[in-house]
């Protein structure tokens, strides 16, 4: 099984390979290269399952997932075992996303959240950014809505999900967690993981595996060249892998055991 990691100062260990569940909710606007169908309640318990046998713990959701989170929330057993990352500022409705950093929507969505996961607490909420980093940072309440939040003992950490490398630097230098992109085709946040080891924050690798894209099948480089070079920075606490393919997950779960081997093993 796969070691735990602090993620950063948090106090929260994490599976260094989270499990996405954008697929267990939303079908429409997605980016993967290969057209797929919701799975089932079994289908998901069955990942679950093989998730935490293989020694993953954190799962990746959000409002804007469909009904991601409702059903996680039915699913779930012994919650004490999972660490959930989910996020605010994007819902997702008729086929397109709306963003909302007001404070009265940023509390709104946490107690929603909450309760469709049946929960009372949330683990690390992110900013789910839709591209101006420093308008959301320095012009909405967003971010100081979840430090209040966090003070209320309603989340654990919280941080952002960013898309310009000035959002990124102000998210390790200001936050507890910032999810950041990290593959062989975007560059854009190297300086900003270079601060965050700096620092010692969490952080948490969207788009590693390029939405699919880095599979050799969809004419990508491959997927173990892809995982290896998302953990070649020391940086990453975790990397988000957003499958519904229990094979897939296995695979991926086991070359990332073997780029991640305990101290003292060969």
């Amino acid at each position: 099984m796969m070691q735990t990691r602090e993620l950063g100062q948090t106090g929260i260990q994490v599976s260094p390979l989270g499990l996405g569940t954008v697929k267990f909710g939303r079908d429409q606007q997605v980016k993967y290269p290969w057209a797929f169908k919701i799975p089932d309640d079994q289908a998901v318990l069955e990942l679950l399952s093989l998730s935490r046998d293989l020694g993953i713990n954190l799962l990746d959701t959000a409002p804007a997932y469909g009904n991601s989170e409702e059903r996680l929330g039915q699913l779930l057993s012994n919650r004490q075992d999972w660490v959930i990352v989910s996020k605010v500022g994007e819902a997702f409705d008729g086929g397109h996303s709306h963003f909302d950093y007001s404070a009265q929507t940023t509390r709104k969505t946490i107690e929603t959240s909450l309760k469709k996961l049946n929960t009372d607490y949330l683990d690390v909420v992110l900013v789910h950014s839709g591209g101006d980093d420093q308008r959301i940072i320095e012009q909405e309440d967003v971010i100081e809505t979840l430090q209040k939040l966090k003070q209320e003992g309603l989340i654990r950490a919280l941080g952002l999900s960013t898309k310009t490398t000035a959002g990124g630097l102000w998210t390790v230098e200001n936050t507890d967690v910032i999810m950041a992109t990290r593959n062989s085709s975007d560059h854009t946040d190297d300086p900003v993981l270079d601060r965050a080891l700096e620092l010692n924050k969490g952080v948490v690798i969207k788009k590693g595996l390029q939405s699919g894209h880095a599979d050799s099948k969809a004419g990508g480089a491959g997927i173990e060249e892809a995982l290896n070079y998302v953990f070649s920075h020391r940086a990453v606490s975790c990397l988000i892998a957003g499958t519904i393919n229990p094979e897939h997950l296995s695979q991926n779960a086991k070359i990332v055991e073997q780029l991640i081997l305990p101290v003292g093993s060969e």
